[in-house]
C-alpha cells in the first residue's frame, strides 16, 4: 500500500490468491422487459454514487474515540481487564476496535467485489447479468470509501480474520453460480448489513454514520438480488441438493459468529487473548449483540426455504432463531430512506475533498 495506510501486521501476510473455475455463461435472449432483476438493475443505475463527492472527507475524528461509539460497543466492556485499564489504554483500545471492525467492512467488500464480477461471469440470464454489472461498481465504490476512512482518518487497518477469508476462500472457488449468490449475497451481505446499521445508527461522528449509511444503500438492493434470483431456483433442487446447501448455511453462519470473538485485535493492544475471548463468549451484552448480527440472514434463509431442521437446530443454538419470521422488506426499504436522510441532512456541506 502507499500513503499513510499500513497493517498492524505485515500485508504479505494478509494476502493469498484462490484457485477455483467458473463457467462462463453467455446468454442470448435479451428480452427480460418486466422482471424484477430488471428493475432493481434499473434502480441500481438511478442510485449509483460518487463516494468522493457524496461524503465530506473533510470531517475529523476524535483521536480517543474516532466513531464516538458507546464503550459499551466494546467486547469486554465491563470485565476486570477493561475496570483495571487506564484513559489512555482505553483510548487506544477504542481506535483499535473500532480500525479492526472496519477493516473487516473494507476486505468483505473486496470479496463482494470479486463475487460480483463472477456472478457477471457466471448468472444465467440477461437481466441477472445486467444487475451484476452494477453491483460491481457498487462494490469498487464500497472499497474506495472504506479504505479511504481508514487511510486518512485511522493510518491503520487490520488483516481479514480467518474464519471471514475460508468463508470467502470457499464462496469464490465454488463453480457453482448459486453457491456465490447463497455465500455473497444472503450470508455474508446479510450479516454485513446488521454490522453496517451498528455503525450507521450508533455512531455520533457524522462521517462514520454517513460512509456506512450510503454503503447500506447498496447493499439492500444487492440482498434483494439474492432473494430474486434464489427463491425462483431452490425449489427445483432435489432433497440432497438442498440438503448441501442447509450445511454450507450453518457452517457459513458459525464462521460469521466466530469472525468477532477478535483474536487479532486483542493481539494488537497488547491485553491476553484467552481472557478476551473468554469474557466475549460469556457476555451477555456481546450475546445480543452477536444475535442481532443474524436479524437479516435468518429471515432470508428462511424465505429461500433452506430452513430445514439442521439449519433451525444450528440457529436455535446461536440464539437467533426468534429472526426467522421476522420481515425483511420494510427493514430493507428503511436503509434506503436513511441515506436519504444523510443527504438532506448534509446538503450543501459536503466538498468532495
Amino acid at each position: 500500500m502507499v500513503g499513510k495506510f499500513e497493517y498492524v501486521l505485515p500485508v504479505a501476510q494478509t494476502e493469498w490468491r484462490i484457485e477455483g473455475s467458473a463457467t462462463a455463461v453467455f446468454h442470448w435472449d435479451y428480452d427480460a422487459a418486466g422482471s424484477a432483476l430488471l428493475n432493481l438493475y434499473e434502480k441500481g443505475k438511478q442510485q449509483q454514487w460518487n463516494a468522493r463527492e457524496r461524503i465530506d472527507w473533510s470531517q475529523d475524528l476524535d483521536p480517543e474515540n474516532p466513531a464516538t461509539l458507546d464503550d459499551r460497543a466494546i467486547a469486554i466492556y465491563g470485565s476486570d481487564i477493561w475496570n483495571r485499564m487506564s484513559r489512555a489504554e482505553r483510548a487506544n483500545l477504542r481506535r483499535h476496535a473500532q480500525a479492526w471492525q472496519l477493516s473487516q467492512f473494507l476486505h468483505g467488500e473486496q470479496g463482494a467485489l470479486i463475487c460480483s464480477a463472477k456472478l457477471v461471469q457466471q448468472a444465467p440470464n440477461i437481466d441477472a447479468k445486467y444487475f451484476a454489472a452494477t453491483q460491481t461498481m457498487d462494490e469498487a465504490r464500497h472499497v474506495e470509501a472504506y479504505s479511504r476512512l481508514l487511510s486518512e482518518k485511522f493510518s491503520f487497518a487490520f488483516p481479514i480474520t480467518p474464519p471471514l477469508k475460508a468463508l470467502l476462500d470457499d464462496v469464490v472457488s465454488d463453480s457453482r453460480w448459486d453457491m456465490t449468490y447463497l455465500g455473497m449475497q444472503v450470508l455474508i451481505e446479510g450479516l454485513a448489513l446488521a454490522a453496517f446499521q451498528l455503525f450507521r445508527d450508533e455512531a455520533k461522528n457524522p462521517l462514520v454514520s454517513a460512509v456506512n449509511a450510503y454503503v447500506m444503500e447498496d447493499e439492500a438492493r444487492h440482498v434483494a438480488f439474492g432473494q430474486i434470483a434464489l427463491r425462483g431456483y431452490y425449489p427445483q433442487l432435489s432433497d440432497g441438493e438442498r440438503r448441501e446447501r442447509e450445511e454450507f448455511v450453518v457452517e457459513a453462519c458459525y464462521r460469521l459468529r466466530d469472525r468477532f470473538l477478535s483474536e487479532e485485535l486483542w493481539e494488537a493492544v497488547g491485553l491476553p487473548k484467552a481472557a478476551c475471548q473468554a469474557f466475549t463468549a460469556q457476555s451477555e451484552t456481546m450475546r445480543g449483540f452477536r444475535a442481532r448480527l443474524f436479524s437479516r440472514i435468518v429471515p432470508l434463509v428462511r424465505e429461500l426455504g433452506l430452513c430445514g431442521p439442521k439449519v433451525r437446530q444450528a440457529f436455535a443454538q446461536m440464539g437467533v432463531l426468534s429472526f426467522v419470521n421476522m420481515n425483511l422488506t420494510p427493514m430493507l426499504a428503511d436503509d434506503a430512506r436513511v441515506a436519504k436522510d444523510f443527504d438532506r441532512r448534509n446538503s450543501g456541506s459536503t466538498d468532495g475533498q
